[in-house]
């Protein structure tokens, strides 16, 4: 049998060469591919439950004809990944799409589907800017109903999936972090080969580098490697359990149980970087109380800080990352 395999040529021992980036487009769209198969999703069951009375009819019909149950989707529909992409960002570049991109991915879809989906899809390719609005419309209220309640347990994974990889490429090399990416993934003669269902290709990303972004949503890796896009990988986030969509508080409390209740706080505001007074607002305590527990997170190694200009912005260490995602 003829195995199919994807390679990003890298040069060798070049951590510079890897970036790490999160994609809320990217997990919009197995959103819907999760709700066409739910039996085939039995770590999505929890977050099923939860949201399938709020999905909007109209939004996730249209964006179910245009990104399909499976296989490749419109290239469109999410942004180049990012470490601080926002669905706000994405939604704001999709609405700028450029239109003459958007009719060559319209067309790929074409001819991978047939009979109604297909007549749905050649009109919105004949009228694309008017498909656009429509899609960028349906996206955010999909997102708003379905996703945006549970971003905040979903974003955890990512990033702790992401902390966790950063410090094995840091420690042990580039080669054993792609190890464990996926079964489908290993690093072979300074390259990230990536085994694929239906075809070959090589990609050198010299000069371009590669992006790695987890998934909660997928269950497979998918790869990005058509210009102007930076070269991606996606690959299914590690920890995902089919509980993980829960926020009853337990997290927090074991936390609390480790830190204290306000350091359990101010540890989970930090999704971003933040300075003191800012985090301080965002854990609802004062800004002085929140300096003394940010120095005693700093001295346990959870928070680093770094200067920005006049400010001093606070962050979650891999190691922070690594005990939230084994706490909540």
């Amino acid at each position: 049998m003829d195995r199919k395999f994807v390679e990003f040529r890298l040069a060798p021992d070049d951590i510079s060469a890897i970036r790490f980036g999160v994609s809320p487009g990217h997990e919009l769209c197995h959103a819907v591919r999760v709700l066409q198969t739910p039996g085939e999703q039995p770590l999505q069951w929890s977050w099923i439950r939860a949201v399938r009375d709020a999905v909007p009819t109209g939004a996730y019909d249209l964006l179910r004809v245009v990104i399909g149950a499976s296989g490749y989707f419109p290239d469109f529909l999410t942004a180049s990944p990012a470490w601080d992409m926002t669905a706000d960002d994405e939604i704001a570049r999709l609405r700028e799409a450029p239109l003459d991109p958007m009719r060559v991915d319209l067309n790929k879809m074409i001819d991978r589907s047939t009979g109604a989906r297909q007549d749905t899809l050649r009109s919105m390719r004949d009228e694309p800017a008017r498909a656009r609005a429509m899609i960028a419309d349906a996206w955010g209220e999909f997102w708003d109903a379905v996703l945006a309640p549970h971003w905040n347990q979903l974003d955890r994974l990512l990033r702790s999936d992401i902390a966790v990889r950063s410090r094995r490429m840091t420690d042990a090399g580039i080669a054993a972090m792609v190890g464990t990416l996926h079964e489908q993934v290993d690093w072979r003669s300074d390259a990230v080969r990536v085994r694929m269902r239906v075809h070959s290709e090589i990609v050198d990303c010299a000069g371009s580098g590669l992006v790695l972004v987890p998934s909660v949503m997928a269950r497979r890796c998918a790869v990005l490697t058509e210009r102007p896009a930076q070269p991606t990988l996606f690959y299914p986030a590690h920890g995902v359990t089919e509980t993980w969509s829960h926020d009853d508080g337990a997290g927090e409390a074991a936390l609390a149980g480790l830190l204290s209740a306000g350091r359990a706080r101010l540890l989970l505001a930090l999704r971003e970087p933040l300075s003191t007074s800012e985090a301080a607002s965002a854990a609802g305590m004062s800004v002085s109380t929140a300096s003394e527990h940010l120095a005693v997170l700093r001295r346990s190694r959870l928070v680093d800080r770094r200067r920005d200009g006049a400010r001093v912005l606070h962050s979650r260490s891999p190691l922070g990352e690594a005990l939230l995602a084994a706490n909540v």
